[in-house]
């Protein structure tokens, strides 16, 4: 299997799984939405597991990958205040939740730099 391959399945199943679970528990994430942005965290969370979920089928299906890609870069990008606002709350918690919230940061990067591999070799194949 090709690394794009893995790439974008990875990101597909990394959306799919985070989307459901924005929907199923939706409490943590509501708790890192930066409390400087407007209306309820609730919404916010929603609209981003809707986001992942949307993204997730456009990785999935072979005409709209580059575009899922692009958008996840996007959200990847949308999302980063999330995960500062995590590490900040977290800054006098624990040694183990330091760890994964400002570990979370520079995996950000990963992820967009994912996003922009998907969206660059994520064209349809020529029949």
């Amino acid at each position: 299997m090709k690394s794009s391959t893995r790439t974008r399945r990875f990101l597909t199943v990394l959306l799919a799984g985070a989307g459901v679970m924005h929907f199923a528990k939706p409490a943590p994430f509501d708790s890192i939405v930066p409390p400087a942005l407007p209306g309820g965290a609730r919404a916010y969370t929603y609209a981003s597991g809707v986001a992942e979920l949307a993204i997730a089928g456009m990785l999935a299906a072979r005409p709209t990958r580059r575009l899922g890609g692009a958008a996840s870069v996007a959200l990847f990008v949308a999302v980063f205040p999330a995960n500062v606002q995590m590490a900040w709350d977290s800054r006098h918690g624990s040694a183990v939740r330091k760890a994964i919230a400002f570990g979370r940061l520079p995996l950000q990067g990963v992820l967009i730099a994912q996003g922009v591999s998907v969206a660059r070799d994520g064209a349809p194949a020529s029949r």
